[in-house]
């Protein structure tokens, strides 16, 4: 959440909605924090369906810049590192697989209006980047154990 935003407790909310809800004039979004689960935000419908609109036009002009042709997509292979510095530690085969699983996932995260599975999606790829970026780590992971520890157990078995 950017630093713009107000922030104010949940029991303010409560205790104090007019006074609370009239910040909303204010800033365009209220961190509410809470004591006992996650800290939510607060904003306008108004509010909520324009970030909406700008997400999505940028998803589609990113999906048919991508889908353009070959240049475009040299274009987004090279301009990925200044969005996300972690990528230059991907091989470059899974450069070009993030690039167009990004793309493909940004285009139908927005055909559903929820963009959970982007968020989820480049947490994968950035813990992708980290183990490549550590040598023990990745030696570790892609070491050969040499044994075959046969097939795994279904887990809905229960026998």
């Amino acid at each position: 959440m950017s630093a713009d935003n107000a922030a104010v407790n949940f029991s303010e909310l409560v205790n104090k909605n007019k006074q609370t809800l009239a910040r909303l004039k204010e800033t365009p979004r209220l961190l509410l924090h809470r004591r006992d689960g996650e800290d939510l935000v607060l904003t306008t419908a108004t509010r909520a369906e324009q970030d909406q609109t700008v997400v999505s036009a940028a998803t589609r002009m990113l999906a048919a810049m991508a889908r353009r042709d070959p240049g475009s997509t040299e274009l987004l292979l090279a301009i990925l590192p200044d969005a996300f510095p972690w990528v230059r530690f991907l091989p470059e085969a899974d450069v070009h697989a993030f690039a167009l699983e990004l793309v493909d996932t940004m285009r139908a995260a927005d055909s559903i209006g929820n963009n959970a599975s982007v968020a989820q999606m480049l947490t994968a790829w950035q813990h992708t980047a980290e183990v490549h970026s550590d040598p023990v780590l990745l030696a570790a992971l892609t070491k050969d154990h040499a044994t075959d520890y046969g097939p795994a157990p279904d887990p809905r078995d229960t026998h």
